[in-house]
């Protein structure tokens, strides 16, 4: 059995779709519904079990059979500001799974982050010299890497960390203003036609990473049971959010673009550049090409329009 945390939410969702793609459905869904619209991730995929993330840990001990788990559970608010509810649900709740993966010779795949990096003043390798978190979401994530690294990856059975960047695609519907800015355009260009960019977006880069590329990431790993470490899953591209709405405006009828005042709260915790090394992906033998900008973009706008951005 495989197990998914998560599952119902944006990048887990992708991933129990890219396994049943593989024809794999023997999969236990771990997550918490209270926020019910995530169930429209459920809908068109196949898996044998859900439970809730809370009673998933007290029922640990019941389960058997479990050959790996992805972990992609988390608060992945990068606003929220009470520390101790991120460290428990990000930190505390991690420790307790992987934990449970090393007694019982459980392979675990765990979602890290960019946002480690910080500024990135220093470079995006993975190395802790390059790490400096802005906020308590990014620190959950800073600590847990750490507290891997402490283990070490010479166990028997395998540790995979993903630091996604900043990734896009279908089934981010719930995620409020945590979703995507393709997610957040197509929303505005809806509205009033207008697509809203920060002062300075021209200059804002990041590296957009469309959610079928980092599933096919995570299948690697799962198909590749001796390699372990913290891995960056980008595109190696920074790209303009100007880049992306004038892509957009493309793909619909009399769009505007208009620039707002860049917020007071985000000064000094806004990530205004972020590009992934891959060296290190590279060197454990993933080689596919990355979806382009543009593709990615256009490929999701046709499930945004089709069926609300949520695969069918």
């Amino acid at each position: 059995m495989i197990i998914v945390t998560g599952g119902a939410g944006f990048i887990g969702s992708n991933i129990v779709k890219g396994l049943n793609e593989k024809g794999i459905d023997d999969i236990l869904i771990v997550d918490n519904l209270t926020n019910s619209a995530k169930h429209l991730n459920l809908n068109s995929l196949k898996f044998v079990d859900f439970i809730d993330k809370e009673e998933f840990l007290e029922k640990l001990n019941d389960f058997s059979n479990v050959e790996i788990i992805f972990h992609q559970g988390a608060c992945s608010n990068t606003l929220e500001k009470n520390g101790k509810y991120m460290m428990k649900n990000n930190y505390d709740y991690s420790k307790a799974l992987l934990h449970y993966a090393l007694s019982k010779n459980i392979r675990f795949i765990y979602a890290s982050s960019a946002s480690v990096y910080g500024l990135g003043k220093k470079g995006f390798e993975e190395k802790r010299e390059n790490e400096y978190p802005l906020n308590v979401y990014a620190f959950s994530k800073f600590i847990f890497d750490n507290y891997v690294r402490r283990i070490g990856f010479d166990k028997a059975n395998q540790i995979v960390g993903l630091r996604y960047f900043n990734v896009y695609g279908p089934n981010e519907h719930h995620k409020g203003k945590m979703a995507s800015v393709v997610y957040h355009f197509h929303n505005q260009i809806l509205y009033d036609g207008t697509v809203k960019l920060f002062e300075g977006s021209e200059n804002f880069k990041r590296d957009f990473i469309f959610v079928g590329d980092v599933v096919k990431v995570n299948l690697f790993f799962m198909e590749n049971p001796s390699k372990s470490g913290i891995f960056n899953v980008g595109t190696s591209k920074a790209e303009s959010f100007l880049k992306i709405a004038q892509i957009m405006s493309k793909l619909y009828s009399n769009v505007r673009i208009e620039y707002i005042k860049f917020p007071e709260e985000l000064k000094k915790k806004y990530q205004t550049y972020t590009c992934a090394d891959l060296k290190n992906l590279r060197e454990a033998g993933y080689r596919d090409e990355f979806v382009s900008l543009e593709d990615g973009v256009k490929a999701y706008v046709k499930v945004l329009k089709e069926s609300d951005g949520v695969w069918v």
